[in-house]
């Protein structure tokens, strides 16, 4: 029996690639993965995975995820620095769910030398 690719797009097992950043035995290396964990984490429902990977400064105090909000998709559309080599990133992704998308540019940081997600612009 195959197991099914990780929700995020990649063809790794969920517990290979994001499942990982989700159970806290490694971190996401790059912006990028940070946002595919994101996502992945989202599908999951994993609203403490979510939070955990907030900025501090703009994180909220809680977190309500949809139950009945089924994601079908993830699709990068650019990055912009956000490697082991920077300090700042973005990156720009198309989510798809069960009846929309959602288009947005992220921008994430380090916060002592783990990346985060700090926050979007919605795109048309």
């Amino acid at each position: 029996m195959t197991t099914p690719p990780c929700p995020c797009g990649r063809p790794e097992p969920y517990e290979r690639c994001c499942g990982r950043f989700h159970a806290g035995t490694a971190a996401a290396p790059t912006a990028e993965a940070l946002m595919r964990s994101r996502y992945s984490a989202f599908v999951k429902g994993d609203a403490g995975y979510l939070l955990r990977t907030w900025h501090p400064r703009t994180r909220p105090a809680r977190l309500d995820l949809d139950p009945g909000m089924r994601w079908t998709g993830l699709e990068i559309l650019d990055t912009a620095d956000g490697s082991a080599f920077h300090a700042t990133g973005t990156v720009t992704f198309r989510a798809s769910y069960r009846g929309g998308s959602l288009h947005e540019r992220s921008r994430f940081e380090r916060v002592d030398g783990a990346w985060v997600y700090v926050d979007g612009e919605f795109l048309a």
